[in-house]
């Protein structure tokens, strides 16, 4: 029955790698489906060495090479399609971009996709049934997210290693070996039930299992054994800062008045709850200010100094005018109770179309604009700069910057918190705002330092270092949390030599493989 559907060309270029790529965003949050993918990806595997042997046969001898192509591009449009369409969402609070939608939900996953087509095409005529295979496949993908997460500005979304963010215990490799090892790691252990598919005896596949298994059985031991040893650790650690954060659950608006920010800043002081004799740091989200610039809203710092004292600091997001440019950055600002900024970090990655828009001057004649407030686009921070308090040395992220691990990478080393400030309100009610944050559980385990998540509309969250949610704001939720954080000094992986040196592994195994067995 299978063979009557996959030797149908439309079915099996076309249908199914689409079905199967559109199934994979289970696997992540908010569902979790993990499972899955041990199906997935061994289909995934399996049909494209069907169709490289099948493309001289059944689908005719000449267009092979395009078959491959066609069948990673749909694999992928499915995997895009289904879980980054939350990206249109934004595109609804202004009229003029609406006519975008259809675009956007079309050409950003095709475009990503390409990624997935080039490795099947490079790759697919080689894939056998055989171990060396296996490896050359889980290195392609593994190779090709990377890329993603590299070229132009970058979109490390929904990496196959962020399907495993319920289970801590799994991730604490991470502080060895860095997102991307652990990335090619991941998707050979979803590739391995293929090894069913291959032309050797029982035993072999079943000693095989059974070595996996004891590997996947070790990591998650190990992880266990991190996670209980930080417990105790965390315990004699004496420097500590007191933190109160803030989800105020703000409507998303444009074109508030004075009134109006007045109206969230008593709001903001009211979640606060500031007592003047406690050593504090506040922490609101992104964009709560809609719009409006520091020097705009250094208007209320009365409310600031007459609710808060010299003992508090206030972490939030606004623009910053560079006097320069007489442009504007998406600033993390640290301010006191004067409202007197004290440090303060620009926004390094910018969203495209969300806080800058390419091709400015052309789409700018045809009436476009970055979709946040305000016509012209953010300039981009330049500086890899920490905000060092006293003895917090913090290192900030703005909104989706907390997906990008180079971040993590190249900050101070001698970070002890990580802030990530974010407006989450753009997503709406579709699953962006729960793979938001399961990216930042990621970040705190590579850094090794507590994370701190501040959003409007999303999940606020304290995290440890290990990865754990110590407490939580839900996404809709107003309110705040508050907790005694211990400063723990930054250990990370610096470089991705780890996973070129896994990657080159992979890649002689299967040369050497392949030699022998030409010989």
């Amino acid at each position: 029955m299978f063979d009557k559907y996959l030797s149908n060309r439309f079915f099996t270029l076309y249908i199914c790698p689409f079905i199967i790529g559109s199934l994979t965003t289970f696997s992540f949050e908010p569902f979790n489906l993990t499972i899955i993918n041990f199906i997935i990806f061994p289909i995934f595997f399996y049909l494209l060495v069907y169709i490289n042997k099948k493309s001289k046969i059944v689908y005719r001898k000449k267009p092979y090479k395009k078959n491959l192509f066609i069948f990673g591009l749909l694999f992928g449009f499915g995997f895009y399609l289904s879980g980054i369409s939350w990206i249109t969402n934004s595109l609804t609070f202004d009229e003029n971009f609406k006519v975008l939608i259809p675009i956007a939900l079309i050409l950003i996953p095709l475009f990503l996709s390409l990624f997935i087509a080039f490795v099947t095409l490079l790759i697919g005529s080689h894939l056998k049934f055989d171990f060396q295979s296996l490896l050359i496949f889980a290195a392609s993908l593994a190779f090709s997210d990377y890329l993603r997460a590299k070229v132009l500005t970058g979109f490390p979304w929904n990496i196959w290693a962020y399907s495993i963010s319920w289970s801590n215990e799994s991730l604490q490799i991470l502080n060895l070996i860095g997102l991307y090892s652990y990335n090619l790691l991941i998707i050979t252990f979803f590739t391995l039930p293929a090894i069913f598919l291959f032309k050797i005896s029982n035993i072999k596949k079943i000693l095989s299992f059974i070595i996996i298994f004891l590997v996947m059985i070790g990591l998650y031991i190990y992880g266990d054994y991190e996670i209980n040893k930080n417990q105790k650790i965390l315990k004699k650690v004496n420097e500590k800062v007191f933190v109160k954060i803030i989800s105020p659950n703000f409507d998303l608006e444009y074109g508030l008045d004075f009134d109006d920010i007045e109206d969230r800043f008593k709001k903001l002081i009211r979640y606060s709850d500031p007592n003047k004799k406690k050593n504090t740091l506040f922490i609101w989200p992104e964009g709560v200010f809609s719009g409006y610039s520091y020097s705009e809203i250094s208007e209320f710092k009365e409310l600031i100094f007459d609710n808060f004292s010299k003992k508090h600091y206030i972490i939030f997001g606004t623009n910053k005018l560079d006097p320069l440019s007489g442009k504007f950055y998406n600033s993390m600002l640290v301010v006191n109770n004067n409202l007197e900024i004290i440090q303060s970090y620009n926004k390094r990655k910018l969203v495209p179309f969300g806080e800058f828009l390419p091709f400015e001057k052309i789409l700018n004649s045809f009436g476009f604009k970055k979709i946040t407030e305000g016509h012209g686009s953010f300039l981009s921070g330049k500086e890899n700069k920490n905000i060092i308090i006293n003895n917090l040395n913090i290192l900030p992220l703005i909104c989706y910057e907390v997906i990008f691990t180079d971040l993590i990478q190249k900050s101070d080393s001698n970070s002890n918190l990580i802030v990530n400030i974010s407006e989450d309100g753009w997503f709406g009610n579709t699953i962006g705002p729960d793979q938001h944050f399961a990216k930042s559980i990621f970040r705190a385990i590579e850094n090794n330092t507590f994370l701190l998540r501040s959003t409007n509309r999303g999940v606020s969250a304290i995290i440890d270092n290990k990865g754990s949610v110590i407490k939580r704001i839900n996404r809709n939720e107003a309110g705040s949390i508050e907790f005694d954080v211990p400063l723990i000094k930054s250990n990370k992986v610096k470089n991705d030599l780890i996973f070129f040196t896994l990657l080159i592994t992979y890649v002689l195994i299967f040369l050497n493989y392949k030699k022998n067995n030409a010989k």
